[in-house]
Order: structure tokens, then C-alpha cells, then sequence
């Protein structure tokens, strides 16, 4: 079971830090989680998750279920010993992959959709995600919910508020609890204020021991998140764990601290590691850009991970040019252990009570850039 110990609280914001207890571990908050999405972060292999001190990643009920299946999972006693790894798992219910589906059927009995892997037709519903995390057994298991589209009308988004109520209440009833697995329910409402709230007053009256906000990041501006988070996060009860899904560049979660969130994923590190692209000190830079050619310069020297110790922008440009996997590898760690990095200095700067010093200094150093603060990037996942 999931036990959020709160540690300090910020005085110039809703900002907070603690530490969440899992049967496999404990790890402080804010916490960014890396998105191992098929049992595996692309890129990294686990030694070196552990040594980038993640804590907590992310597995997803939809991908694992298509492959390696259920029977596998069972075979093996669940993701942690398929994929060698001792620390906490969280899985997605596979209600975002579902929903990004082009083809399906939504019901308030569940979803009908065909198999991108094989055409098959498959009908994925609450029972459906409950089990398929049970045989996974992760630490914590998401309720499955319905991500609207964030051009859905109002009507539309009301209506899918009652059938995540009615989603959220099956999920729990079919759990069969023969583990330890907490179960942390979704909060919907779309880009509706009022409808946030009805949600949330539904969703935290059913015994959850965690709660998400989930529809967003989804491709609205920036003002618009903030807005639905300064709304709603208050919504959420305050000795509960508080997970905003999809986010992770340094403008989002920074918001989303300030706004009292614990917990946050993206596969943004490495995605943006696969394409050239590096997150550092003084913004994003671009690792195929010829300007990298004969730079003998580290990718961030402010940044003290093994890719900065060792190599320079130059042979890494060198690898992207050549099109050598260890290029992305290397971008990726060095994307991850940058997020790691930062969080970890949000976290002290809360003990600190000096969060908006901090946010400040990395608005003048590049790292926080307000350009973005105008844009949210879409979830991806």
C-alpha cells in the first residue's frame, strides 16, 4: 500500500515535498518517473536507472497486455522480475493509448477497438485494465478512464465525466486484491472548470489511495493548464499522493510543483534524446546541428552526469551524422539524469523555502525558457 509522508511546505506557493512508501521502496516528491513503456526506458538499461537514482517508472497496461501478453507476465510473477528491476512500478490503465486510437467504439460498457499490432478485435474495459495490472503487479495501478479529446464539447466532456465515475467504480470493485497494489483514481473534466470539480468530487469520493489529473498536456496552450491546475489540485484530498500524467519539460513541471503536484512522467527525455536533441543549463540545443562539428564543449557543462564527464558535443554530433545508436543512447541518459537532476534541486529548494528564488535563476539561465511558457507540449506516450 502507497503511504505519502509529507516533509515541508513551501510558503510562496502550493509547493510540497515528501516522501511516497511503496512495498518496493521509498522515493521522495517531487518525483519525475521515467516512462518504460514496454518494460524498458528506451535506451537504458536498469544499472543505470539505478544510478541515476530513479526511484519509480512507468509501465503501461495497454503495450504490455498486446506484448509479451498476460501469460508471460503471470509466468514470471509480474513485470518487476521479467524485467529485473527491484524499485516501485506505476502502470498507466491504457486508457490514453486506447483513446488516441483513429478507430473505435466507445460505450459506457468499455471500448471496442481492432489491434494496431495484428487487426484483431478487442473490447478493452475497467475488468479488463484491473486485471491486466494485477498480473503486471505494479506498486501502484491506475483507474481506467476516458481521455476526451480536447476539442470535445462540453456535452460530450459531461457525459464522459459520468462514464469515468462509473469506469473508476468498476475498476475498484473488480480489483481482487490479493496483493499490495494501490489503486489511484483519474480526475477528468477537460478544459471546464466546473466539470474539473464535479469530477473531482466524484473521483475522491471512492476509496482511492492516490489521485491523477489526467487530460492535459494533450496539446492546449500553457495558460490553459495552469488555469485547470491552480483549479484543481486544491480539489485533490492533501494526504493523498498528487499525480499530474504526461508532463515533462522544466516549464511544466515547475508549474505543476507550484501547484502542489507529488508525481509526473513523459517520454520526453528520451524521445528528445532519439531525435538529436539535449535538455540542458540554458535551454534545449540541437546535437545534429553542424554547429556542434569541432565543439569541444560537454552537452551541459553544468551538468556532472557520465555523457557530460566523458564526451563532447562534437562526437556525439558525430554519432547523430552516422546515425550510431549509442548517440541516442547517450542523449537519452543524459536527458533523463538532467530531469532527475532538477527535480532534485525543486526538492531542496522547498526545504529551502526558497522555490521562487530558484524558479527565478532558472528563468535567467535559460533552463525554464519563456517562450515556452506560452505553448504545453503534447503528451506523448
Amino acid at each position: 500500500m502507497v503511504e505519502l509522508k509529507l516533509k515541508a511546505k513551501s510558503t510562496e506557493s502550493k509547493a510540497r515535498t515528501g516522501v511516497i512508501v511503496t512495498p518496493h521502496g521509498e522515493f521522495e516528491t517531487p518525483v519525475f518517473m521515467p516512462v518504460g513503456t514496454n518494460g524498458t526506458v528506451k535506451g537504458l538499461w536498469q544499472d543505470q536507472l539505478e544510478e541515476l537514482d530513479a526511484r519509480i517508472i512507468l509501465g503501461n497496461a495497454f503495450h504490455l497486455f498486446l506484448r509479451p501478453g498476460l501469460n508471460v507476465l503471470r509466468n514470471f510473477g509480474g513485470l518487476h522480475k521479467f524485467m529485473s528491476w527491484k524499485h516501485s512500478i506505476l502502470t498507466d490503465s491504457g486508457g490514453f493509448q486506447v483513446f488516441s486510437l483513429k478507430e473505435k467504439k466507445i460505450t459506457d460498457d468499455g471500448v471496442k477497438f481492432r489491434s494496431p499490432l495484428d487487426g484483431r478485435a478487442l473490447f478493452f474495459t475497467p475488468e479488463l485494465s484491473s486485471e491486466i495490472q494485477e498480473a503486471i503487479g505494479s506498486d501502484i495501478a491506475m483507474a481506467f478512464d476516458e481521455c476526451v479529446e480536447p476539442s470535445a464539447n462540453k456535452d460530450y466532456v459531461r457525459q464522459s465525466v459520468k462514464r469515468t465515475t462509473i469506469w473508476a467504480e468498476r475498476f475498484l470493485l473488480s480489483h481482487k486484491g490479493q496483493s499490495m497494489q494501490s489503486l489511484f483514481g483519474i480526475v477528468q473534466g477537460g478544459f471546464f472548470g466546473d466539470l474539473r470539480e464535479e469530477s473531482a468530487a466524484r473521483i475522491t469520493s471512492l476509496d482511492f489511495e492516490g489521485f491523477a489529473l489526467g487530460g492535459l498536456s494533450v496539446g492546449e496552450d500553457f495558460q490553459t493548464t495552469e488555469r485547470i491546475l491552480s483549479g484543481s489540485v486544491d480539489l485533490l484530498p492533501e494526504e493523498r499522493p498528487r499525480y499530474l500524467m504526461g508532463i515533462g519539460s522544466p516549464e511544466l513541471i515547475m508549474a505543476a510543483v507550484e501547484n502542489g503536484i507529488d508525481m509526473f512522467d513523459c517520454v520526453l527525455p528520451t524521445r528528445l534524446g532519439r531525435h538529436g536533441a539535449a535538455l540542458t543549463s540554458n535551454g534545449r540545443i540541437n546535437l545534429k546541428s553542424s554547429t556542434n562539428k569541432e565543439d569541444k564543449r560537454p552537452v551541459d557543462p553544468d551538468c556532472s552526469c557520465k555523457v557530460c564527464s566523458t564526451y563532447s558535443r562534437a562526437y556525439i554530433h558525430h554519432l547523430f551524422i552516422r546515425d550510431e545508436i549509442l548517440g541516442k543512447i547517450l542523449l537519452s541518459y543524459h536527458n533523463i539524469s538532467f530531469l532527475m537532476q532538477f527535480v532534485k534541486r525543486i526538492r531542496q529548494a522547498i526545504l529551502d523555502d526558497r522555490l521562487a528564488e530558484f524558479k527565478e535563476h532558472c528563468i535567467e539561465t535559460g533552463l525554464i525558457q519563456t517562450e515556452n511558457l506560452k505553448t504545453s507540449e503534447e503528451r506523448m506516450g
